[in-house]
């Protein structure tokens, strides 16, 4: 991980590094390029949601839930399956590796999120993939599931 955040902030300023073979390149570049910005996208997610897992998607929203993930993590993913394509659309999924889109690295760190996916719910984190009766429990959800 270290390598990859050095990596990361070397690329960040126009220096590519290339590891071949058990050796080290480094090649300086004139400008940034796309692909040392890339961001990389969260598999998509393909189930169906039932209205009942949108209904729990819209009271998790409504109650500032937050969902945190990292794009590279098969445990998020499915989460999210989980709920379905339209109901993951209500979440609100944050982020975590800043190589993925829209990170949001420090607000991870400072809500000390140490495991993917993780659950915060009326200020309580909540690590690892739940079942949606779990969720509903932790989040004091009444509606059917």
């Amino acid at each position: 991980m270290k390598f990859y955040q050095f990596s990361s902030t070397l690329a960040s300023v126009g220096i590519a590094i290339a590891s071949i073979t058990g050796f080290s390149v480094v090649a300086f570049s004139s400008q940034l390029t796309e692909t040392a910005i890339a961001q990389e996208a969260a598999p998509a997610v393909t189930t169906t949601s039932t209205a009942n897992e949108i209904a729990l998607a819209k009271y998790l929203r409504k109650i500032g839930a937050k969902l945190y993930t990292a794009y590279w993590c098969p445990h998020c993913h499915s989460q999210k399956q989980s709920f379905g394509k339209e109901a993951v659309k209500l979440l609100e999924v944050i982020e975590c590796d800043r190589g993925g889109i829209n990170p949001q690295p420090q607000l991870c760190r400072d809500k000390k999120v140490r495991a993917y996916p993780s659950w915060e719910i009326n200020g309580q984190l909540y690590p690892g993939n739940h079942s949606l009766k779990s969720i509903a429990n932790f989040s004091k959800y009444r509606g059917n599931l």
